[in-house]
């Protein structure tokens, strides 16, 4: 297992609550499990996706007029960022890093506990 995809696991823990509190909020007796995995799915996509734009960005980042991608100004910020996510949306697309698995079975599991295991 990558060191960063455990760190980013234990990262998500707190995203996992809030998620379980979210849904317990709704009505999740009446929810169908199908919808609640992929809500969590959903979700866990999205923080690997939001994980790798900020790993990506500080990869991309530099100091002065010249960076990996030319000019640093405002548009060179602009066109760094608009690259960032679309790297980490392909990346996730492409099956990740494997912090979205990690995240979802952890989900998944607090969701099971919160409902005593039914």
């Amino acid at each position: 297992m990558l060191p960063l995809a455990t760190f980013a696991a234990s990262a998500a823990a707190g995203v996992g609550k809030n998620l379980m509190q979210s849904l317990s909020k709704t009505d999740t007796a009446t929810m169908d499990t199908a919808k609640a995995s992929a809500k969590a799915r959903k979700t866990a996509d999205e923080f690997e996706k939001m994980f790798l734009e900020d790993s990506l960005e500080r990869l991309t980042r530099s100091e002065g007029t010249e960076g990996p991608l030319g000019e640093n100004g405002s548009g060179g910020g602009v066109w760094r960022s608009m690259l960032t996510k679309e790297y980490a949306n392909s990346i996730v697309k492409s099956g990740g890093v494997g912090i979205s698995n990690q995240v979802y079975s952890e989900m998944m599991r607090m969701q099971e506990a919160g409902h005593g295991g039914k």
